[in-house]
Parts: C-alpha cells; structure tokens; sequence
C-alpha cells in the first residue's frame, strides 16, 4: 500500500499569516472577542480551509472546535462573496455523542455566527445568516418537519439521528448537498459499537452526496493518533488508506498533577479515619478554590460524596450547600441542565460526578480536579484533569487521593505516566456484526443495492475493513429469513429479501418502521429482581452485576448475604446465606478496570523499585520517589515497605511486568492458587477462565474465580496437589478462543449480551406498531432463541455475542499476548507456597474475594488483620515450602 498518507502537521503558521487568510469581518470579530490565537488554532484552521481530512487532538478548553468553525464559517461567506448564495442543504454535518453536547455547541456557534454578521454590518456589509439547528431524538416533529423546509447550513445531530436521518425520505435529500463532517468527542465514539455505527453512517453519508466529504475529528487526549484517524476517514476502494492530516497539540497544556495519600499509615488507619481524612482534604481543597471538579469510579460513591459534604458544609457554615451538586447519567435530563448552567455561570463550589463530565460539555471555570482513588488509565487521568484550568494558558491542576497500597502504588505511577505523556491505546471495535445487520436495512430502506457495491461501501471504514465476504453474506441471509428452519417457529420474520443469484437485496414492507423504532446499539439495561427459594422478593440488582454471578457466589442485598443459585430473564432465584462471608464486592460491576499498557507500567514500576531497594536501599529510594514523583515523603515511604515487604516474605519474588507468580495459600477447608498477574481486569479475566477450565479439567472440581486488576484467584474445594506451573505454563494458546467460548457458554454473562446483540439485529424487537417489549420478555425470548440459534454453525448473532464478551467485555488478545511472552521466556513464572498467610501483595486479591463494600470497616481490619501475621512470619522467619 506505499507510505501512509496519514501526516502529522508540522507547519506553524503566526497569527498574522493565519488572521490574514479570514475575511475582514471575521477577523476583526475574532480578534475583538479574544485578542490572539492558541496554538491548536495556528495549525488546524489553514488546514480546515484547505479542505484537508483533519484529526485535531487536544485537552479542553484549548479552542479546537472553533478553530474548525471559524474556517468554515469563513469559508460560507466568500462563497456567497464569489457566487452572491449560500449554500443549498446541509453543507456541514457536526456529529457529536452527548445531546446536551449539542445543545451546547448551538450556543457555541451562534455567538461567533451572530458576531461575524453584526461586525460586517459596521463595516457596511449585509451578510445573510448561517443557520444552525439541532436534530436529535429530543426533537419535535414541528422541529424536523421545518428543517424539511428550511434546511440549516450547519446540522448538529448525534450518531444515533444521522442514521435516522439518512433514511427519512425528504431530509435524506437535504443531507446530498453536504461537504463537511464533523466528528467530535471521536475518542469516546471510536472505542465503542456507536462509533462503528458511525463509521458506517458517514460512508454512506458520502455514497449519498457523491463525492468526496472533508472529514474533521475533534479529540481529546488519545493514542494511537493514526489509528483514530484511521477510524476517522477510512479506505479508498483499492485499499489505500484514505489522506488525513494530524494536529497533535495533545500536550500544549501545563498539567500538575500530585498524588495525595490522606493518612500517613494506609494498613492500620480504620476506615473511619481514612474516611474522616480524605474529607478533611477535600474541604480543605474546596474551601481554597473557586470551584472544585471531584470525579468518583461508581455512581453510588458520587452520592455519597455530596451527601457528605453537604453535611460538613452545614455544619461549618462556611458554603452554602446548594452549592454543591452530583452530576451523573442517572439524573434527568432538565436537573443536569440545571446543574450544567449554575456551573457555568460559576455558581458552585463544588461539582462530583462519576464519568458524566468527562466528555468536552462545556463546563465554564474549574480551578482544580480531585480525582478519589485511581482512574484506572493514563488517557482517563488527563481527560479528567484537563477539565482543569478551562484556558489554554492555564496549568491544569488535578489531586488524586488514594485510599489504600495498591491504589497509592496504582496512582503514582498513573500520574507519572501522564506528566510524561504515556497514554493507553484506544481500543477500537473491528467486523462488529450486530451493527452491520442494521445498516444492511438501512441501506435496504434506501434502494435496491447490488451485494457487491454494499460490501465495498461497508469495507471502506476502519472498522469493517477486514471484513471477509462470507460474514457479509451470513448477515444477509440472516436478515433475509435464510439461515436454518426456526424463523416462523419462534417468530423471527426476514427484514429483507435477497436474490443471490441476481446479487441484489433490497427492503420488505414491514421494514421501516422496525428500523425506526428499533435502530441504536446502547442497550437497554434494567435491574434485575431478587427472590428467595419460597418466593419472597428481597430487592434488585443491576444487569451488569448479574453478570458477574455463577453458582454459588455469595453477595450482599440490603445488608443481608445471599447466595446466588440461577436466574430466569430478570428474576435472580438466592437463598439465604446469613453468617457466611460474601465472596462478590456489590460494587465490582461498576470498578472500571485497570488498561492493559498503564497495568504493565504499574508491574514494571514494582521491579524497578524492588531493584532500587536492593541497589541503594530503602532511605535513597524513599528520597528518589519523593523527587521525581512529586511523592509526600511518607507516601514513598509506605510504598517502599510494601515492596520491602514482599521481597523479604515471598523471599526476593514480587511479581512485575516480568514475573507472575503462583501462590498458594490454604484455608481450612479450600486451596486458594493465587496468580499475581499485574495486567488488567480485562486481561486477567480471560486469563482466569482460561487456567480455571484446564484445573477444573485437571482436578474435576468446580473452580470459584476472583479476578482483579493485579491477579485473581481459583479457589478449589479441599487441599488438591497440582502441577500449578506447569498447568499454566502450557494453557493451549492456539485453543483459547475455543476453550472461552465453551466456558462462556452455560453463562448468564452470555445469555443477557446475547440478547443485546439479538435487539441490535433486529433479531428481536423492542418495538413494533404501538407494542413495547419489556426487558423481562426480550431477555426470556433471546434465551428461547440462544437454544434455537446454537445448533446453526456460524451463526452471526451468536458469533457476535462471543465477539463482543471475548474481545470488548475480555480482553483475550492481550492474554495470549501474556501467555506467549511466558512460552518465550520473556515473563517468567514462579511457585510459591503453600502458605497459611497470603504475602503482601495477595492481600487485596483476597480481600476482594471475601469482602464487600458494605462492610467495608470488615476490609480494612481484614488488611490489617493480615498484615499483622505477615509482620508475625516475618518475625519469626519462617521457611515457606516450596512446593505445592
């Protein structure tokens, strides 16, 4: 294919060359409103007038979307100079993934529109408006049906109504006059099936203007850039990659970053005290800022937190506790725009949000972001704190306040990596076939279409690139009612007919209004309800939490333990498990994991201080940490005895991004084979699954897994001897998709996500005519047809459910990565055990397993209870057997 024709930008333009391209109105507007241009602006607006591809990348706040408007603002009035009209249609397609994003961005544009008119007129000139609209699923019909009419020159819309939009009749002919997409917030739509739900929609987007668009991304900080701008533009029909120009002003913004352990001794601190001092932070942080952003990991904590400082506030007098808010999805859409509003006014002193303010909303003046406990990525730490210090020429300030060793361990590298600007690669969907069973109908809705000219539209987006023919053809013969006997019995009617003879296909009847009422790829979650054995119901539970579940599992509801024994659609079945200890934390569906890359710094940041401690001892490393990570000295210190600690019990073997080790430790009833494996939930889960089939296989047992970001644990009944090394060492790589699928298979994991690909299908619908399906009735239905659809090699919905949980859910390329590092040599593997006392390190991986948030106070004296017997071996130097 030749050398890439994806470029960074180098050329910097001065103000002066780049204010001298504008018209004379727009210039002057510009520099009246802000005086002088960032560096982000310098070099994206000649390329955006010179109607280059572009990828814009840069944190919040450093005027990337106007520097894109302001070119093509600039460019609608001279070709109304030129010509004396304005364009015809929708001449700019600006798509972005939030709705109050793009109430946001209409704002945002009538200024500078309405601006740019009133300054011509003082210069003598009468210019016509640029109109603006927004087209989402908020909108009215009055509001669509006078776009028909009066189409704006700028569209603003999410993913979601673009694909509406492309098949409503009149609009869609609006849309053939378009030259310009705009993507914005592309980051968070790459990574996810409604960027590759885009991606489609833009590719025939362009099919239907019929020549080429001039794509532009907006993107916070992201790596790799030529990936997402790959994602962005897509192929050439010979393959080629398409022209892209990359703005990298990534790192134009000065960050500080710090990281802040609130008590001095992490172990023995109850988790009162922890409590109590990470309260007294955050009031002391807020009471010295104007307004203070403070993210948490889960929605519920986010409550918590206002609550809680509203209490103290109240109290204290000091701030008025309307002056703090909670900001997530969860709340209604008027509420958060309430909120949005009185925060960009600077009205509030504080604002806590889960991941809700993340995304590039404009959220007005932050002085500084509290990050509580770690972010789990590198790209996530930036994009948080980057909401910091709104102006260019602001430093970005952000605090991360740990609550324990592994996340003070976690934090510190995290922030160190951001400082250097080591970011986590985006990890983009590829052949996702749920999405492209819609876009099949959509494209059905449109006209009749040759196979042939629908696979090559299709494959000309990154994420359908690779897609090989015979996938294609599965989804059209499933679409038209051709895979296998089952469609009448279990009512699952063909949504296009297909002549593979002729090579064409094209719509049915019935086919529109399912595509209307059916079309979008966010599942519809729902909770799940809870009853006993004898039917009495005891609460609910999230979706997602179900997931988690297997046999057996112990968990809290309303502060009582039950015991999980199955569950039909969304009735969970339990029995009482009063006095035992709970083995699933409440919270864990919500922890979001630990990425792949910042995992492997995190165990490379383990070996390099253990080395240290060796090399220069414990006063010198404390002193190294204290320097160039910007530590509190007793911060270094604790991580220093954590690592000290492990060395000296585990004798010399802690586990790093070049050693895994397998612990066993025993209880009195049950083996527990620990594996430290410091890569990432997602990774370490399917490396769990894995190892537990072949010592299920091995032992004829079943296997109880506790997966974490730094390992995960099999427990298995009584005190089997095992070949534990070898047994890992030689999982069969070349099988383990095979083997996780078996696994998979008799999991409720896979029958609620089998139901998500089946809605995006339209193998099941949520509505037809004027009947909604509840979720209970889909969920009920996608297992009828699981059972129906699993006898069918190849199945497409089938085969993109164990798509999605083995590549998005898990992560099982990166585990065959760890496992062939492993057979190389490259990461070694260590026996250690077995123990009656786990070794430092194991402490949170077993916590994990026998904890729950709602007994927290029960963790911390569990971790200290287990630091204090490790402390006691150490003491009495014990030999720790070798062998297993």
């Amino acid at each position: 294919m030749g050398a890439t024709p994806i470029v960074t930008a180098l050329e910097d333009f001065t103000d002066e060359e780049v204010l001298g391209g504008l018209r004379p109105y727009v210039r002057e507007w510009f520099v009246k409103k802000y005086g002088g241009l960032t560096p982000v602006q310098r070099r994206t607006i000649p390329l955006v007038k010179q109607g280059c591809n572009v990828l814009v990348s840069s944190p919040t706040g450093t005027g990337k979307t106007l520097a894109v408007f302001l070119g093509i603002i600039d460019d609608i009035y001279r070709q109304y100079e030129e010509t004396g009209r304005m364009p015809d249609g929708v001449y700019v397609v600006y798509v972005s993934p939030l709705r109050a994003l793009n109430n946001d961005m209409r704002k945002n544009l009538l200024e500078p529109v309405e601006g740019i008119v009133e300054e011509a007129r003082s210069m003598g000139l009468e210019l016509p408006r640029i109109k603006v609209a927004v087209r989402t699923s908020d909108s009215t019909p009055s509001e669509k049906q006078r776009m028909n009419r009066d189409p704006p020159h700028i569209l603003i819309t999410t993913p979601e109504s673009l694909a509406i939009a492309l098949n409503a009749p009149r609009f869609r002919e609006r849309l053939a006059n378009a030259r310009i997409l705009i993507v914005d917030e592309v980051h968070e739509l790459a990574s996810s099936k409604r960027g590759s739900h885009l991606a489609v929609s833009v590719e025939r987007l362009e099919h239907l203007a019929g020549r080429r668009l001039q794509r532009i991304g907006l993107s916070a900080t992201i790596a790799p850039l030529e990936d997402v701008a790959l994602f962005l533009v897509g192929y050439n029909d010979d393959g080629s990659p398409r022209d892209c120009k990359i703005v990298d002003a990534r790192f134009d913004k000065k960050m500080d970053i710090r990281v802040v352990s609130p008590v001095k001794d992490l172990i023995y601190s109850s988790a009162e005290e922890i409590n109590e001092a990470i309260y007294d932070e955050l009031r002391r942080i807020i009471k010295r800022h104007r307004t203070t952003l403070i993210f948490t990991n889960t929605r519920s904590s986010t409550e918590r937190v206002v609550f809680k400082l509203r209490k103290i506030f109240e109290k204290e007098g000091v701030i008025d506790i309307d002056d703090i808010e909670a900001h997530h999805s969860s709340l209604s859409r008027d509420v958060r725009i309430e909120i949005e509003n009185k925060l960009k006014n600077g009205e509030l002193r504080a604002i806590v949000s889960s991941t809700s303010l993340e995304l590039g909303i404009d959220i007005g003046y932050i002085d500084v972001v509290v990050l509580l406990s770690s972010p789990k990525s590198v790209t996530r730490l930036l994009q948080r704190v980057g909401r910091a210090g709104h102006h260019i020429r602001e430093t970005s300030k952000g605090r991360v306040i740990v609550v324990d060793r592994d996340d003070l361990l976690e934090c510190t590298v995290l922030a160190k990596l951001a400082l250097q600007r080591k970011i986590d690669r985006i990890r983009i969907p590829r052949n996702p076939l749920d999405v492209l069973a819609q876009h099949i109908v959509g494209l059905a809705l449109e006209k009749k279409w040759r196979i042939e000219d629908a696979y090559r539209l299709v494959r000309r987006t990154y994420t359908f690139h690779e897609l090989s023919y015979s996938d294609f053809l599965s989804v059209l013969r499933y679409l038209a009612g051709q895979l296998g006997d089952f469609y009448e019995y279990q009512k699952v009617y063909s949504k296009i007919w297909l002549d593979e003879n002729e090579g064409v296909f094209g719509r049915k009847k019935t086919t529109r209004m399912i595509y209307y009422q059916n079309i979008g790829v966010i599942p519809d979650e729902s909770k799940a309800h809870v009853f006993t054995v004898d039917n009495r119901y005891v609460g609910d539970l999230e979706e997602a939490f179900v997931e988690y579940l297997a046999p057996g599992d112990l968990f809290v509801l309303g502060g009582r333990v039950y015991e999980y024994l199955q569950s039909k659609g969304f009735k969970v079945i339990v029995r009482q498990a009063d006095g035992q200890r709970p083995t699933v934390p409440s919270w864990f569906s919500e922890m979001l994991p630990l990425a792949y890359d910042s995992a492997r710094e995190v165990g490379r940041f383990r070996r390099l201080i253990s080395e240290m401690l060796d090399e220069k001892g414990r006063e010198r490393t404390v002193e190294y940490l204290v320097k160039e990570y910007r530590l509190q000295r007793h911060a270094a210190e604790t991580i220093c005895d954590y690592i000290m600690e492990q060395k000296l019990y585990a004798k010399g073997l802690v586990p790093s991004d070049e050693l895994i080790l397998i612990e066993i430790y025993d209880e009195p009833t049950r083996r527990n084979i620990i594996v430290h494996s410091i890569f990432g939930r997602k990774a370490n889960d399917a490396l769990a699954r894995l190892y537990a089939y072949i010592v299920g296989q091995r032992l004829g047992v079943n296997v109880k897994l506790t997966v974490t970001d730094n390992g995960f644990m099999l427990t298995v009944p009584g005190h089997p001897r095992g070949e534990w090394l070898e047994w890992f060492r030689t999982i069969p790589v070349e099988k383990a998709w095979e083997i996780l699928e078996k696994v998979v298979r008799r999991t409720d994991l896979l029958k609620r996500r089998f139901r998500h690909t089946a809605v995006r299908s339209f193998m099941l619908l949520r509505r037809y005519r004027d009947t909604e399906k509840s979720i209970n009735k889909l969920q009920v239905n996608a297992e009828e047809l699981l059972k129906a659809v699993e006898e069918i090699p190849g199945f497409p919905v089938l085969k993109e459910t164990y798509r999605e949980i083995l590549m998005d859910y898990m992560h099982i390329d990166e585990a065959v990565e760890v496992l062939e590092k492993v057979r190389s040599g490259e990461i070694k593997v260590a026996l250690m055990g077995p123990v009656d006392v786990p070794s430092p390190f194991a402490h949170s991986i077993v916590v994990h397993g026998y904890s729950d948030v709602v007994l927290m106070e029960d963790m911390r004296k569990l971790l200290a209870r287990l630091h204090e017997l490790v402390k006691q071996r150490l003491g009495e130097g014990s030999q720790l057997s070798e062998q297993a």
